[in-house]
């Protein structure tokens, strides 16, 4: 049986149907169930908070308006989720941004490699600085993980990628983050920010 399929709740289907069948009050409750998830998805990818707002609303808009493309053959969460991430990057596409002006409350509360770092003799706009300078695929499935508390099956849902590359890109990013940051702030870095299992 796939695992999505069963994650796709009565509730969810029920409402959809309903929103389908002619009542459009019933995405609200939609709405409720998944909104703090899209919201968290999109800030960690937007680092500017009106910019994952816009783009958390947009996300729940062209699901309202795309509902009767979606056919049940995953969760609705993984489904608004694969929406929410191609919005941002759209978002990011249109707006360049400095993305070091969000990462420092990011890293306050990171857990794992963030939350070691933020422990480290490395000042925390220098963390930022490191985040920001991963590349994109590294950076967002860290703060996913790390800061956001994804799941990795969530991860691979929202960026449609692999289980499997998700945990590759996220070893790569942890490696990459501790390299830098034992450069930036020497060798007692290792034992303070030593890779997570």
């Amino acid at each position: 049986m796939n695992t999505d399929r069963a994650a796709f709740s009565s509730t969810d289907r029920d409402d959809v149907r309903r929103v389908l069948d002619g009542d459009p009050d019933a995405f609200a409750p939609l709405v409720r169930r998944h909104e703090a998830r899209v919201r968290a998805l999109c800030a960690s990818l937007l680092k500017d908070p009106s910019d994952a707002e816009d783009a958390a609303q947009e996300s729940f808009l062209k699901a309202y308006r795309h509902l009767a493309d979606f056919r049940g053959e995953s969760s609705f969460a993984t489904w608004i989720y694969r929406i929410a991430y191609r919005q941002c990057l759209d978002s990011q596409k249109a707006r360049r941004r400095r993305p070091a002006e969000s990462l420092d409350a990011m890293l306050e509360k990171g857990d794992g490699v963030l939350g070691r770092l933020r422990e480290s003799p490395v000042e925390p706009g220098g963390l930022a600085e490191l985040l920001a300078e991963l590349p994109e695929e590294y950076r967002t499935v860290l703060i996913l993980r790390e800061s956001q508390g994804f799941r990795y099956d969530e991860i691979a849902a929202a960026t449609g990628v692999s289980l499997d590359s998700v945990k590759a890109r996220l070893r790569r990013a942890r490696r990459r983050l501790i390299a830098s940051a034992r450069h930036l702030g020497g060798g007692s870095v290792v034992q303070q920010a030593g890779e997570p299992s």
